[in-house]
């Protein structure tokens, strides 16, 4: 039935399957029999395999068992996610908070409960695939704006009918490029014009800001964005997501999203891991400095070869190939070199952008990394990369 397609997916060199790693996640695992250097998990603090986070979910099981049952609103909530709903909100210093199962079920479920099929909604052209498909659901007249590039987001406010609602839909450190949004900007446009600013902060909440609080920290605009979210499944090394703000904003989204009304509300063990990881956030800020030592030490270990990296600020350290095949060859180079980074491919990146996108975490040794980039030298030079 589905023959045709999939030949075509191969011969775009586009096919796609599933690894299975024979061990936890973290700087190094078990692969095919043999350890390998892991480059690509978004583990930035290493703390899904943190002994107080995972015995916190060992806890939460035994108290409250493996599922949730239902809907937080069928048959009530569990005392793990009522704590982290809690505990996020006063990180994030915001009124309040709402979990979801992942960010990709609060991004449907939020954006379409932002705007009307009588609204205009402004995207990064980079933005994640959640956020295009919340846009998509929403109903409303999509536009999407050169990446990272406020001067064409303002001419797009300039030129709508006067008054009509308007959202500006942004990532705020891009997964698959590593740089971060011009929230300055963007959230000055949005005062402005009377938009709403809503800003996917995945990958920077528990890694940037002077406390972890994510990207609007870092760029000092936590008191103009009023709301916006983020995942527990990547510095927090959890999963589930959450959205921070208002009272009245996670009252309103508890009442409207589909997402949270209609699906079975996230496991207790993992908003139970998701709590103690925030806890092991504030209370060992020495992780992230080793994050950004390791990041630095990567970054400028990968420039020094020669390879060409995206604009990066970030652990998401991208090195461009363009060509898909090219970029499946460079990976199955590196990981017959014992470094696991595999291929990003459309449509996961535009065409002609095919990359590795190298992630490092606190727990890498600088031994590892420097056995890394002896493994990326040789594949380097073998696909003519360097």
């Amino acid at each position: 039935m589905f023959h045709k397609r999939l030949q075509q997916i191969a011969d775009q060199s586009l096919t796609r399957s599933v690894r299975v790693l024979e061990s936890a996640t973290g700087p190094v695992v078990q692969f095919g029999g043999r350890p390998v250097i892991l480059l690509c998990s978004n583990d930035y603090l290493g703390l899904a395999v943190h002994p107080l986070v995972t015995q916190a979910a060992i806890r939460a099981i035994e108290q409250y068992g493996a599922g949730s049952g239902a809907s937080r609103l069928i048959c009530g909530t569990l005392p793990p996610h009522h704590r982290l709903e809690s505990a996020l909100a006063s990180f994030k210093r915001t009124e309040s908070a709402l979990i979801f199962g992942s960010g990709y079920l609060a991004n449907i479920g939020v954006l379409p409960r932002l705007i009307g099929r009588d609204g205009l909604i402004l995207a990064d052209r980079l933005c994640h695939a959640s956020l295009i498909d919340g846009c998509r659901l929403s109903g409303a007249d999509f536009r999407i704006f050169r990446h990272c590039d406020s001067m064409h987001v303002e001419s797009l406010l300039k030129r709508r009918t006067p008054n009509r609602p308007t959202l500006i839909v942004t990532d705020g450190l891009f997964s698959m490029d590593g740089d971060l949004a011009p929230l300055t900007e963007l959230a000055s446009l949005a005062e402005r014009y009377d938009a709403i600013l809503y800003v996917d902060d995945a990958h920077g909440t528990g890694i940037l800001g002077a406390t972890g609080r994510g990207t609007l920290e870092e760029l000092g605009v936590e008191d103009k964005i009023p709301f916006h979210m983020g995942t527990l499944g990547k510095a927090f090394g959890s999963s589930g997501a959450y959205v921070v703000g208002s009272r009245e904003t996670t009252e309103y989204l508890l009442n409207t999203a589909r997402p949270f009304i209609f699906a079975t509300a996230p496991p207790p063990s993992t908003a139970a891991a998701a709590l103690a990881s925030l806890d092991v956030l504030q209370q060992e800020p020495e992780r992230r400095a080793r994050l950004w030592a390791n990041r630095h030490y990567l970054f400028h270990g990968l420039q020094r070869l020669g390879f060409r990296l995206t604009a990066t600020v970030s652990p998401i350290l991208p090195i461009l190939v363009g060509d898909a095949s090219r970029a499946l060859s460079f990976a199955e180079q590196m990981l017959a070199h014992g470094v696991y980074a595999p291929a990003i491919r459309p449509p996961t990146v535009p065409n002609h952008t095919s990359r590795i996108r190298v992630t490092v975490t606190s727990e890498h040794t600088t031994s590892q990394l420097d056995e890394a980039l002896r493994a990326f030298e040789v594949a380097g030079r073998a696909a003519h990369l360097i």
